[in-house]
């Protein structure tokens, strides 16, 4: 288990361990940190399978559950990934997209376990905090776009 006094937990079917080994693939500061087998069977898995896997995104510690297929993910969580520049953000949707996810709108795409990700160039994310005009130009260019384009948002700040 692990050691930190909050963990964020997320639940998928079978494939926690494969999700964790590609987020710690595409992001840095991203680890597999321990895979936990169960101890005997249970309702959705047998004695030795996968039940937890404790892993790193970006320096943040999460849980992947092995759940069974009882629960589905949805937009209501997602993951927020804060990008410095258009080749950032780009990396980082393409290996999601192209890694059997799919497109969203508005910086939002899912990989292909269905966990939705928010993938923010910071031009985005400090245009939102100015606040007033810039703000508002902003946000209305954003709402055209699925991946966020940078220079687009930057043209847009300055009117």
């Amino acid at each position: 288990m692990a050691k930190n006094k909050s963990t964020i937990c997320v639940w998928y079917d079978k494939d926690a361990e494969e999700a964790a080994k590609f987020y710690a693939s595409v992001f840095p500061d991203s680890k597999v940190n321990a895979v936990h087998k169960a101890p005997s069977d249970y309702p959705s898995g047998k004695a030795g399978d996968v039940i937890t896997v404790d892993f790193t995104v970006a320096g943040i510690p999460y849980i992947g559950l092995n759940g069974g297929p009882v629960f589905k993910h949805n937009e209501a969580f997602s993951i927020c990934i804060a990008t410095d520049d258009q080749a950032e953000t780009d990396k980082y949707w393409n290996a999601i997209v192209g890694n059997g996810g799919q497109e969203s709108a508005c910086g939002w795409c899912k990989d292909k376990w269905g966990i939705s990700w928010q993938i923010t160039p910071r031009v985005l994310t400090d245009a939102m905090a100015k606040g007033g005009a810039e703000a508002r130009r902003a946000f209305e260019a954003m709402m055209t776009m699925k991946k966020i384009d940078v220079a687009a948002i930057e043209a847009a700040r300055r009117g």
